[in-house]
């Protein structure tokens, strides 16, 4: 029996759902062959694109952030109505991770309505990372400080309630939620519901995570993230040597649905807002924008280094060497020095 209208476009909806929620690899859902002209009508404002499992409802739902060579790796950027992940491979990372959120914030206020954004956590990672600085947040971001607002939550379970519970609301602009590690509530099932409700309102929840090893979530971007030294200030005769210029960020693309794994340096310009892709000087291995150039350990003051020898290495002299006891009498202190040694130690 041949498929009525009402029945093709029945199905139709229903396949449109289950990749809503699913997620499918064409680049767009197009209505079967053979429906009527009123029904491609009737669905013709409500085509929904699906970008490798991301389905989103317009072709602007992808938050650019201005580096050509990410954006394009991510198939537009990163999805806004979706769960997105910034992690920090160490606690000090903190706040290099918080800067780029912000900086994602400042992209997407820009771009549209300036709605508050609401910054949810635990008191262990307020206490461990502190809050972002008010003065800096408009300086540095264009972010006033009343449209960001916090939330200090006790325990992890309540963070993710309110989280979850502020991911709904339309009159945000997006939900930031900063997690220390890899607590065992924030599992798969926490993230679908996260994911879900930024799906169902179209709006961005950012999962910032420090310290914390890459685990199976829904999220369909994960970003990894690290620090890297700041170049130095251009000027009109050349960079100014000893000047910091802007804070930067080496962004690996971690997971994502659209992308291959790839490791980006960007840029935060303050005074534009925006990014720019930091590319590597003549004549400079790209390697070294992410080395520290400072030493682990410091040089000896007491005289040079000594040299590498081969062979082996004893941690006590043989016993009856007479390089030895002089080696020994060597390290003896002064008699200056001993005289402080004679006597106990007295407090204050």
């Amino acid at each position: 029996m041949a498929m009525t209208a009402v029945a093709r476009e029945t199905v139709f909806a229903l396949r449109r759902q289950i990749a809503k929620i699913e997620g499918t690899l064409p680049e767009r859902l197009e209505a079967p062959a053979g429906t009527p002209d009123d029904a491609h009508a009737s669905l013709g404002a409500d085509v929904t694109f699906v970008r490798r499992g991301v389905a989103v409802s317009a072709p602007d739902a992808f938050l650019r952030t201005g580096a050509a060579r990410l954006d394009a790796a991510l198939s537009g950027g990163l999805p806004r109505a979706a769960l997105n992940e910034i992690h920090g491979t160490e606690t000090r990372d903190a706040g290099a991770v918080a800067g780029f959120a912000l900086s994602l914030i400042s992209l997407m206020l820009k771009q549209g309505p300036r709605l508050p954004v609401l910054w949810v956590g635990t008191s262990e990672i307020f206490h461990e990372a502190g809050f972002p600085y008010a003065r800096g947040l408009h300086s540095l971001f264009g972010i006033e400080p009343e449209q960001l607002l916090f939330s200090e939550a006790p325990k992890l379970v309540d963070a993710l309630w309110v989280a979850e519970e502020a991911a709904r609301m339309t009159a945000l602009a997006a939900v930031i939620l900063e997690i220390r590690g890899n607590p065992q509530r924030l599992d798969l099932t926490a993230t679908r519901r996260l994911h879900a409700r930024a799906r169902s309102a179209g709006r961005p929840v950012f999962l910032l995570r420090q310290a914390a090893e890459p685990e199976p979530t829904a999220a369909p971007v994960r970003l990894i993230l690290t620090p890297t030294p700041a170049a130095a200030r251009e000027t009109i005769a050349g960079p100014l040597a000893g000047s910091i210029g802007r804070p930067a960020f080496t962004i690996t693309i971690g997971k994502s649905r659209t992308a291959l794994p790839g490791q980006f340096t960007l840029e935060w310009n303050p005074d534009e807002h925006s990014f720019e892709e930091r590319r590597p000087q003549k004549g400079r291995k790209e390697k070294g924008w992410a080395e520290n150039p400072v030493p682990v350990v410091p040089a000896s003051r007491r005289g040079k280094d000594p040299a590498a020898t081969a062979g082996s290495v004893l941690a006590f002299p043989a016993v009856g060497s007479s390089d030895a006891i002089s080696s020994t009498a060597r390290d003896q202190p002064s008699p200056g020095e001993r005289a402080a040694h004679r006597g106990p130690r007295r407090a204050g």
